[in-house]
């Protein structure tokens, strides 16, 4: 038996200084998670104290029975307790800042398509609203992500079912969701690449920016195909009922 599974056992006999060192020794695991959701409008140190809720709770919940790494467990129950903390907590907390900035935004892309019948770019929009490029992606990132997660994925007997209430559940969030029948349907009819970006945006917690170095394009253009994936997403579903 190697040390870790040795800690188990000893934690699962009641030893607290085995479940003490067990947490101790898998602190770096919760970092590594806490990096996949900055720039969400929240401290590292207070999503590491939601973390570290999740960790306890894998090595409360962890059944030595399982063939599998502790740590391969741990980290989607440490990524589940934070993304429930997030939604929860209204999926991201917009300052006044962003929104205010997000609204100049929205007035001068409205005003510029009227004029020269196409969306402006970064800079275009940078030039009429005198904000800074990184702040206006930040601004529209920020809008962009709660609108979308928000939007119904469908509707039933007069009941609304959000896409986010589809993309969050209890427990091993990644795993349960995945294996849900409905979502995991509709994204066979997804290209590969359109697989990827839901994967990195809404299981991986990456940002727009992120994938958009991913794929070397913008982040407008990356912003542009995640709202035509959701929106071929949502015709899937709407489709099995």
């Amino acid at each position: 038996m190697d040390k870790v599974r040795e800690l188990l056992q000893l934690t699962k006999e009641g030893n607290e200084e085995a479940r003490e060192k067990l947490i101790l020794d898998n602190v770096g695991l919760i970092w590594s998670v806490v990096r996949r959701f900055t720039n969400r409008g929240y401290e590292s140190d207070d999503l590491f104290q939601i973390g570290s809720i999740g960790l306890m709770k894998a090595v409360d919940k962890f059944d030595l029975s399982y063939d599998v790494k502790f740590s391969t467990y741990a980290v989607p129950m440490i990524t589940g307790e934070i993304r429930r903390f997030i939604r929860d907590d209204g999926m991201i907390k917009v300052s006044r800042t962003l929104k205010e900035n997000a609204y100049k935004i929205m007035k001068a892309r409205e005003m510029f398509c009227q004029t020269y019948q196409r969306e402006a770019t970064i800079d275009e929009i940078s030039s009429i609203t005198q904000i800074a490029r990184e702040e206006i992606v930040t601004s529209m990132e920020a809008s962009s992500e709660v609108e979308s997660l928000h939007q119904p994925a469908y509707q039933k007997d007069g009941s609304e079912i959000l896409l986010m209430e589809k993309l969050s559940k209890e427990g091993n969030e990644t795993e349960k969701v995945i294996d849900h029948v409905l979502l995991h349907q509709a994204m066979k009819h997804l290209e590969e690449r359109e697989r990827q970006i839901i994967q990195y945006r809404y299981f991986d917690g990456k940002t727009q920016q992120e994938i958009a170095g991913l794929f070397h394009i913008s982040q407008v253009q990356v912003s542009r195909m995640e709202k035509k994936i959701l929106k071929k997403l949502k015709r899937q579903m709407v489709g099995k009922f």
